[in-house]
């Protein structure tokens, strides 16, 4: 199981300006969720993780009120980047979508 580090690594290997104070928000805000060995990974090729993402984190957590459609191919662009990772970070997930969004700053304290 990877800690939080690492997950945090896997985020640095794919963001060329890293915003820290940003991503130590986010992993902290979802500590519980990337300690656990069932959750801290996004299984990029089921659609229902998919969707999870999508409703749960783009929508209900960022806001965003886009289309299904775009959320969803928002969702599968991130997980064509994080192809060469077996297993895909939620961390890194989240960091990438929140970045894409312009909505890094919900998760700075």
């Amino acid at each position: 199981m990877a800690d939080i580090q690492e997950h945090k690594a896997t985020v640095a290997k794919y963001v060329k300006n890293l915003n820290t104070a940003a991503l130590d928000g986010l992993a902290k805000n979802y500590a519980l969720v990337l300690s656990n060995k069932d959750s801290q990974y996004v299984a990029a090729t089921d659609e229902s993780e998919r969707i999870t993402v999508r409703e749960n984190f783009l929508k209900k957590k960022l806001g965003l009120t886009n289309s299904d459609a775009e959320l969803d191919a928002a969702v599968e662009a991130v997980g064509a980047v994080l192809k060469d990772e077996h297993f895909k970070s939620r961390l890194a997930y989240y960091y990438i979508l929140a970045e894409k969004y312009n909505k890094l700053d919900l998760f700075i304290k």
